[in-house]
This record gives C-alpha cells, structure tokens and sequence, in this order.
C-alpha cells in the first residue's frame, strides 16, 4: 500500500490517477448535488421562524464547511511539500488554492443574503464573518505568491509556508462563535437540532459540494502537472494523441 501512495509522486502516474477518479466524482458530484438541492430548495418544508429564507442554508453551509476542510488539505499537503520535497504534495495545495477561494466567497455572498432577512443588514463585522474574509484574503495571498515566482520549486516553498502560517485563523473561524458573542448562529449540534427532512438534503448537499471540489482540484492537479511536465516525453506523447488519457 504504502509503495503504491509512494509510486503516486511519480507526476505521470499521478496524473492519470487523476484522471481516473474524475470519473468517479464528476458524475457522483453533479447527481449528488442535483437531488440534494432540489430537495432542498423545493421540497423540505419552510422553517417556522425563518420561513423560505433558511433554504440558502443548502449552499452557505456546505461552502462554508469546503472553506475551512479545503485549506485543511492544503495544509496537510504543503506541509508535506516542505518537509519532504515531494513535488505532488505543492502541486495539490497550489491546486487546491483557488477551489478553496471560490467556495469561501461563495460562503461570504450567500451568507450576506442570509443575514440581510435576519439580521437586517448585509454585512456586519461578527467575529465569525470578519476571520471568514481573512480566510479569502488569505487564500489570495497564497496564490498571488505562488504566481509571482517564475520559478516554481522556489513558488511553492513560499506559498506552502504561507499556507502554513495561515492555519491560525482555522481554530479562530471554528471557534469564534463560542469566544465572542456575536450574531452569527451557533454551529454545534446544528444539523441534529433541525427536522429530518431538512438535515438529510442538507448533508446530501455537503457530500454534493465535496465531490464537485474534488472534481474541480483534480482538473486543476491535472493541468498544473501538463504544466510542470510540459517537456517531458510523456507529456509531448500524451499532446500527440489528443490527451486521451
């Protein structure tokens, strides 16, 4: 087992291992997501004091949960980057980057619209959504870093150390709610509290969400490994024949 995880910074190998599992996440993530949604925002019943205006909930949480889970994986792998070299490792946080920025922003919008009916307002400066914008910024920052190099073993050095140093707003961002009183609702035990036909699209929503990501940072692994790779004879081989791999 351990010799096969190994064989997998081999970036041909990892590449097509990419391209394996896209067939199992592409259709997994778009089926999953579809009846989660469609449930969620046509069937389950409205909620006593929200009303319809809950039914954000089935994009703003799982997005948010993507936000904090997807820079955990870039941790894990740029630590793994730097500690051991391993080109595979920086290339999966690089990209995991920008799928995690879309997921926080889209967090931050469709939580803005879910306040505005709450709270009255868009925006507020709550412990919960202020480390949530650092969180943005962040990953900003990070691939901002990573493209201002032109050479990428020193690119990725820098941006994984900045990954790493940015795991402080995680605990910030989790725990904030308990820390400081703030608008933002409680998140423990919020998926048990609610009624069964509302939690089951709600976590067939976050398993939809998990497999598109998937989808989106395998396609994204699998370019910047053409990119890395782009001399190489399996690459020019592989263009030859259309990428029919």
């Amino acid at each position: 087992m351990l010799k096969w995880v190994h064989s997998l910074a081999n970036p041909n190998k990892l590449y097509l291992f990419c391209g394996r599992l896209l067939w199992v996440f592409t259709p997994l993530g778009i089926l999953i997501t579809s009846i989660a949604l469609f449930w969620g925002l046509a069937i389950a019943p409205a909620d006593y004091q929200q009303g319809e205006a809950y039914r954000i909930m089935y994009i703003h949480v799982p997005a948010a949960i993507l936000s904090l889970a997807l820079y955990s994986t870039m941790a894990v792998s740029a630590f793994v980057g730097v500690v051991w070299q391993i080109k595979a490792a920086d290339l999966t946080a690089m990209a995991t980057a920008p799928i995690g920025a879309i997921f926080t922003l889209m967090a931050l919008v469709t939580g803005s619209l879910w306040g505005k009916p709450m709270w009255g307002t868009w925006w507020v400066w709550d412990a919960r959504l202020t480390s949530e914008l650092i969180l943005l910024l962040i990953y900003a920052g990070i691939i901002a870093l990573y493209h201002a190099f032109d050479d990428r073993r020193l690119a990725a050095r820098a941006a994984g150390m900045l990954v790493l140093i940015g795991c402080i707003n995680l605990p910030i961002i989790h725990y904030s709610v308990e820390w400081w009183n703030t608008l933002h609702q409680g998140s423990s035990q919020m998926q048990q509290s609610i009624s069964p036909l509302m939690r089951l699209p709600l976590r067939l929503s976050i398993l939809g969400f998990m497999s598109i990501a998937a989808t989106f940072i395998l396609m994204n692994l699998r370019f910047l490994i053409l990119q890395m790779e782009q001399r190489r004879t399996w690459v020019i081989t592989l263009a030859t024949k259309g990428g029919r791999k």
